[in-house]
């Protein structure tokens, strides 16, 4: 009977998270809210071209970001539907929201948490606007977060109740974050320290190396075949870490620009970090979090085991503190570094540590649980009723957002009805290319093979249009093309705050290649 009860509660439950999942991504999708990221539309076009394009295939997944995310996309994103409306991205966010927000009920069940505790934890995730927003869009946060809660869960099972299949269980969760985002290599390195002091404490070095090696060799894998992958496809397995459009060299111009302001310095590292997770979190839950955290570490009925496997879950706070001391990662919070927002969903890394930590609080504070409560409500009601959500902000205003309507507008009126095709940088201006809504096979980009290397030579050959931004070297269209004799046979028909159009002149029409010709490339 117990055992039906249980099943019954997380039925209820899940059906609740479902509901609110479509109703969030019904609301940003009608206010064109769900791909004001420029990256949620760049994350679209690259799972796009692996199905459709001058040259489909898995070597379109690329380097710059990690491919889970992007092959979880192809089942749908064939559909045009699915691709412009952003659902074949959101979809799987959404059932990752699904997924934490159980794992926040069973993390805390777990550590025998009551029922109380257990839904006001729940509700501190899934009450979040900024949450809210992000499993709405195509944006990789939520299913990081469904992956790495599920990875910390199942190591505190196993710290709990030495059972192995739930340090597998952990492994494979782990294993699966480490190829959304690199922050699941951190945390990676974070439970293979905690699995190998554990074990060697209780079984001597012996065990804790064949225990460590095991949890290794599962958690490990995603991180060895993306070094693979950079080897066969780019002929360097580092090419993603220090290739030409890798994080280390956008931070290195964003570093002579002057505005990597928290590379070396530790103490604005830390500043900034805590703003926004301040921002993302809301000030009242981040603040209970952290009381119950140490609640939770100093609770003698907690064996000392479960205590230590928590630990996992403050991985992303070190993650991004580091990331930003180190130069690896930019993050702006308008007022405390930089003019503007831009990567602030950053600080929403800890939302299920800080929805698990809260809610042990509440199940501790007998005498102030519903003045807690209370305080929590309040807070959330006036996020919602003032729409406080900073990563809309930096979706709408920052630096996150691109709007390239003017741009993809002119195309989709100039260029959709007549043959020839379109030469871009997908690195500059995917954004343009996603909201252009033609065809993928339009365009001529980095992707494309002996398309590409050929345009870029005698562009007047291949390309009836050019976008690119004028006098940047930023831009490769720019930096190859405006050396060749076939650039002076172009007008420039628009110019724009993100990019500028050239169009073939009429006479020259004629010589132009309108149809694919090289058929399956290598």
């Amino acid at each position: 009977m117990f055992k039906n009860y249980k099943t019954n509660s997380y039925l209820i439950l899940g059906s609740v998270l479902v509901v609110i999942s479509v109703i969030s991504f019904l609301v940003y999708y009608f206010n064109q809210l769900g791909l004001a990221y420029n990256d949620a539309r760049s994350h679209l076009d690259i799972g796009r071209r692996v199905v459709e394009g001058l040259k489909p295939g898995l070597a379109q997944l690329g380097s710059v970001w990690l491919p889970l995310t992007h092959l979880l996309m192809v089942p749908t994103i064939w559909n045009d539907f699915m691709w412009h409306s952003g659902l074949a991205g959101a979809l799987q966010s959404m059932i990752a929201f699904v997924a934490t927000g159980m794992l926040v009920f069973r993390f805390l069940e777990k550590i025998n948490v009551g029922l109380l505790g257990r839904l006001v934890g729940v509700g501190i995730f899934v009450a979040n606007i900024n949450v809210l927003y992000l499993q709405s869009t195509a944006m990789t946060e939520l299913l990081l977060l469904a992956t790495m809660t599920a990875g910390c869960y199942y190591l505190m099972s196993w710290y709990r109740d030495d059972k192995l299949v739930d340090l597998i269980k952990s492994s494979f969760f782990i294993m699966l974050s480490t190829v959304i985002r690199y922050d699941g290599w951190f945390l990676l390195v974070t439970a293979s320290g905690l699995i190998a002091l554990y074990a060697f404490k209780k079984k001597g070095y012996v065990t804790a190396e064949g225990t460590t090696l095991m949890f290794l060799t599962l958690g490990s894998l995603g991180v060895a075949l993306w070094f693979l992958w950079n080897q066969l496809i780019f002929k360097d397995p580092l090419y993603f870490a220090f290739g030409p459009f890798s994080a280390h060299a956008q931070q290195t111009q964003l570093e002579a620009a002057g505005v990597l302001a928290t590379k070396g310095n530790i103490p604005l590292s830390i500043k900034v970090y805590f703003y926004a997770l301040m921002y993302n979190s809301y000030t009242i839950p981040a603040l209970m979090a952290a009381v119950g955290a140490v609640i939770l570490w100093f609770d003698k009925k907690l064996s000392p085991a479960v205590r230590w496997s928590t630990l996992a879950l403050l991985a992303p706070l070190v993650f991004n503190i580091l990331a930003l001391y180190l130069g690896h990662s930019v993050l702006f919070v308008q007022g405390i570094a930089g003019d503007t927002w831009f990567n602030i969903r950053y600080g929403m890394m800890l939302m299920p540590s800080i929805a698990i930590f809260a809610g042990y609080l509440i199940d501790k504070a007998k005498y102030l649980r519903w003045t807690l409560i209370g305080l929590l409500c309040f807070v959330l009601f006036f996020a919602f009723a003032n729409q406080d959500a900073v990563t809309i902000d930096d979706a709408r205003v920052g630096s996150s957002q691109k709007n390239v309507t003017e741009v993809a507008g002119w195309l989709e009126a100039n260029a959709k009805n007549k043959e020839g095709f379109i030469l871009i940088s997908a690195a500059s201006h995917d954004a343009i290319i996603f909201s252009s809504k033609l065809p993928m096979k339009r365009f001529i980009h980095e992707g494309t093979g002996l398309y590409w290397e050929s345009a870029l030579q005698i562009p007047d050959r291949w390309a009836r249009w050019i976008i690119m931004r004028t006098y940047d070297d930023n831009d490769l269209t720019w930096k190859f093309v405006s050396k060749t004799k076939g650039f002076a046979l172009y007008d420039k028909v628009g110019s724009y705050p993100f990019a500028d159009i050239y169009q073939l002149k009429p006479e020259y029409l004629p010589d132009l290649n309108t149809k694919p010709v090289f058929g399956k490339q290598k």
